[in-house]
C-alpha cells in the first residue's frame, strides 16, 4: 500500500505513525511547496508541488498518484480540503481513496459562521457569533455579549488573524486592520463575499480537544477526549487523555450527524457554569492527534485496514485515560 500525504508541512509525527503500521515494501509519499518541509524528511518519496490554488495543482497531484501507484491520499491542510473534496471523483477514477469528507461537510467546518449555526442546530452550545460589525456592536449595547471578544477570519486556518478585543476602540481598529490583512494573505482566495470576519464572545475555562473518528463511509466508531493543558502557536502543546462521558457523547453526536470521513478535530470549552461549548470543527488530523495516538488510539492502522476493505476491532481506537504528554522541538536534517 502506498499513501500520499499532501501539504505535509510540519506533521512529521503523522507520517511516522502511518509508517509504523504499514507493511514492508509499502511507501509513504509526501508533497509540499518546499522540499525543506520537515515532514518530507520522514517520507519514502518526497516531491515538490505548486501552491494549492495553482491551476495545475490537481493535475500535478493526479500525475503523482499515477506514477507512485498511490492507494490513499490524506491532506494535512485546511485550505486544500475544499479543493480535494470537489475533485474526489477524479482521484477515484485512477484508484485513489481520498480520505477527505464531502464538500457539504467541508463547507460546514471551513466556514466558522456555518459551524456555529450547525452546532446549535444539534442542540449543542456554540459561542455567540457575528459576521457584521454593526450586529456585534448592537449585541454589546443590549448586553447580549461583553468584552473581551475574539475576532478571526471566517474562513481561516490555525491561529492566523486571531485577535483578542478588549474595548470598543480596539473593535474598530482591529476590524479594519484584519479586513485589510486578509486581502493580503492566502486566506483572501478562500474567503467569499465581504463578510469574512468573525466576531465571537470570548470564553474562558477548561478546554478540550476531541478526535471524533468515523470510518470511510462516515459512520462514527470512536471518540478520544483530551484536556488541553497548554497551547503554543494555536496548537495543543500539552494535554491529558480523560474519561468524560458527557463530552464523549457530544463528539459522538457530532460524528453521527456530520458524517465526516476519517478524523475530525473538535475544540470544546467548558464555561464557568459547567456547560460545554463547541468552538471549532476541523475535518482532518489536528495538532492534538499525537496525544490520542501515544495513549493507544491507532487510527492510522484503522484507516490502512479500511482502505484494504478490512474490518477492525474498535478497541484499537480507545485511549488509555490519564496519560499526559507534551510536545518538544527537535531538528531534522533536510536532504
Amino acid at each position: 500500500m502506498n499513501i500520499l500525504f499532501t501539504c505535509a508541512g510540519r506533521r512529521t509525527y503523522l507520517l511516522k505513525y502511518f509508517k509504523e503500521n504499514l507493511e514492508e515494501g509499502d511507501k509513504v509519499i509526501a508533497t509540499d511547496m518546499q522540499l525543506s518541509a520537515p515532514a518530507l524528511q520522514a517520507a519514502d518519496v518526497k516531491l515538490q508541488v505548486p501552491a494549492v490554488y495553482d491551476s495545475e495543482y490537481i493535475n500535478i497531484t493526479l500525475s503523482i498518484c499515477k506514477e507512485q501507484k498511490v492507494d490513499a491520499l490524506i491532506s494535512l491542510n485546511d485550505l486544500e480540503l475544499p479543493i480535494l473534496a470537489e475533485c474526489k471523483s477524479r482521484f477515484e477514477e485512477v484508484g485513489v481513496q481520498v480520505i477527505v469528507s464531502d464538500p457539504a461537510v467541508i463547507d460546514i467546518a471551513f466556514d466558522k459562521y456555518k459551524t456555529a449555526q450547525w452546532v446549535e442546530s444539534l442542540g449543542l452550545n456554540a459561542p455567540k457569533t457575528y459576521i457584521r460589525l454593526a450586529d456585534a456592536k448592537k449585541a454589546l449595547s443590549l448586553g447580549e455579549i461583553e468584552f473581551p471578544l475574539f475576532m478571526k477570519p471566517r474562513w481561516g486556518s490555525g491561529s492566523i488573524g486571531l485577535e483578542s478585543i478588549s474595548d470598543m476602540e480596539e473593535l474598530d481598529i482591529y476590524y479594519n486592520l484584519l479586513y485589510k490583512k486578509i486581502k493580503k494573505t492566502i486566506l483572501a482566495t478562500a474567503s467569499i463575499g465581504d463578510e469574512y470576519i468573525l466576531i465571537q464572545e470570548k470564553l474562558t475555562g477548561k478546554e478540550f480537544g476531541l478526535d471524533v473518528m468515523n470510518d470511510l463511509q462516515g459512520n462514527n466508531v470512536a471518540v478520544s477526549v483530551k484536556q488541553k493543558l497548554g497551547m503554543r502557536a494555536g496548537e495543543t502543546d500539552k494535554a491529558i487523555t480523560c474519561d468524560l462521558p458527557i463530552v464523549r457523547e457530544m463528539g459522538k453526536k457530532i460524528g453521527e450527524n456530520l458524517k465526516h470521513i476519517g478524523n475530525l478535530d473538535v475544540d470544546i470549552m467548558q464555561r464557568a457554569n459547567g456547560d460545554y461549548c463547541v468552538l471549532e470543527l476541523n475535518p482532518r488530523f489536528g495538532g492534538g492527534f499525537p496525544f490520542s495516538y501515544e495513549a493507544g488510539v491507532n487510527l492510522p492502522k484503522a484507516i490502512i485496514e479500511w482502505v484494504k476493505g478490512n474490518k477492525i476491532n474498535t478497541s484499537i481506537l480507545q485511549p488509555q485515560y490519564g496519560r499526559t504528554f507534551a510536545k518538544n522541538d527537535y531538528l531534522v536534517e533536510v536532504k
